[in-house]
């Protein structure tokens, strides 16, 4: 867990003002089957698989597997720069992730992507305390981390999560 005081209590918010203001339907699943930002920043540690949906110039979706780190209280993913994922992504920042683990957890994000690493231009603040966990997390010489991959964050305006079986999730 690297969140601080702050970010649990934004993301706690999100996560209430997210379910508050979803649909009846929504609201009949998950309430009373959720849980708190600080146990979702326990149970969301090391890679997560993330389903990553975007959206093609024709406005067709895409969706796509990812490498999701939970940090701060956001997604964290990658892919290599070539890749359709990351010109769409470029065109259209525009995004939602879903990170399921069988009936016992489902996390569902909606947000816009920010570019930490952009090639030949200044990186973020953080990109050097990101890039250090992610070298530590696949190894140093992984990568390129320069040229082949680049790395989003998912600022998120929407995310609910659906956790009944609570004994089943570890780091609660």
């Amino acid at each position: 867990m690297r969140e601080t005081p702050e970010e649990l209590n934004q993301l706690q918010s999100l996560l209430n003002s997210s379910l508050s203001g979803s649909t009846a339907h929504l609201r009949s699943i998950v309430e009373g089957r959720t849980i708190t930002a600080a146990r979702l920043t326990g149970v969301l540690t090391g890679m997560c698989t993330l389903a990553l949906s975007t959206v093609t110039a024709k406005g067709e979706p895409r969706i796509s597997g990812a490498d999701g780190h939970f940090l701060h209280g956001r997604w964290h993913f990658g892919t290599a720069r070539k890749a359709a994922k990351a010109r769409h992504l470029t065109a259209r920042p525009a995004a939602s992730v879903a990170h399921m683990r069988g009936e016992d957890l489902g996390v569902f994000t909606h947000g816009t992507v920010e570019e930490l690493n952009p090639e030949d231009v200044e990186t973020t603040a953080d990109w050097q305390e990101l890039l250090a966990y992610l070298k530590d997390f696949y190894g140093d010489d992984a990568f390129d981390w320069n040229r082949e991959v680049v790395y989003y964050r998912l600022n998120p305006h929407w995310m609910t999560v659906y956790a009944p079986h609570l004994d089943r999730l570890t780091g609660t």
